[in-house]
């Protein structure tokens, strides 16, 4: 079974709500994202969004947009990435790892390579952000290797690609809570409550709520509706001034775990 439908199987027999960090993959420091991504783990974190920088993250606002080129400034690429990834499997094999990010890299790369180092170095799955539904089959490579491709849905996604969606979804369907960038100042629960039970109700896989996330208060109102929260600006923007390895661990254990206390009623 894969990482991720492992991780929400036991979820789901203890009643718990996934938490989802995302960081940007070499931010804030290149030489601290293994020990970084092991913090998220010991402060609660179910699965890890890598974000794989690029130069034009369209969906991002301007916290992981910085984020972007600070790690692109001290060239992080995607064999840095995998490599990352591949030390932290060393000492952590249940945690799911999936890599978020855009087309272009992927492609730069070659998809057939990306996908084929992408599974041997513990990547679980595989969120493009700018690959539509209607362009599944440009990353079926990736399926065939054994990754997990994450579909994104938002508010204005039609019913006839909500349905397209729904049914080609693997590992956890991410729910974009308003129509917007990441990190705007804008979250409603009441308005997408309902758009998630109608979701939920219809998929097979879990849904992850995900945009407008920033504490503690937050989290533990989406997951009275989702099966899992994502927070990123929030943690991104948290982290961005550490200097050293342990500022930037002891911060992100600080960030997550009073959120992870939430989500567990603490």
């Amino acid at each position: 079974m894969n990482r991720i439908d492992a991780r929400f199987s036991d979820l789901r027999a203890s009643g718990g709500t996934a938490l989802i960090p995302f960081i940007t993959a070499g931010d804030p420091l290149p030489d601290a994202t293994v020990a970084l991504m092991h913090a998220l783990v010991e402060a609660g974190a179910d699965v890890i969004e890598l974000g794989v920088p690029f130069s034009d993250p369209m969906a991002d606002g301007p916290v992981i947009q910085h984020a972007d080129e600070r790690a692109l400034r001290n060239r992080v690429g995607t064999a840095d990435i995998l490599q990352w990834v591949r030390e932290f499997r060393e000492c952590d094999s249940e945690t799911p790892v999936v890599l978020m990010g855009y087309l272009n890299p992927i492609e730069i790369h070659g998809i057939e390579r990306f996908a084929r180092e992408a599974a041997d170095a513990g990547v679980d799955g595989v969120l493009v952000v700018d690959c539509p539904i209607e362009e599944d089959a440009t990353l079926q490579p990736l399926r065939d290797a054994g990754l997990q491709r994450i579909l994104l849905v938002a508010p204005t996604t039609s019913d006839v690609r909500l349905a397209r969606a729904i049914d080609a979804a693997e590992g956890y369907l991410y729910y974009v809570s308003f129509a917007g960038i990441t990190g705007a100042a804008k979250l409603s629960t009441a308005d997408i409550a309902q758009r998630v039970a109608a979701i939920r109700a219809g998929a097979k896989v879990p849904v992850a709520v995900g945009f407008g996330i920033k504490d503690a208060q937050s989290a533990k109102a989406v997951a009275a509706f989702a099966d899992a929260v994502v927070i990123g600006s929030a943690l991104v923007g948290a982290l961005a001034g550490a200097v050293t390895s342990d500022e930037v661990c002891r911060g992100a254990h600080g960030f997550l775990a009073p959120i992870r206390g939430a989500l567990d009623g603490r």
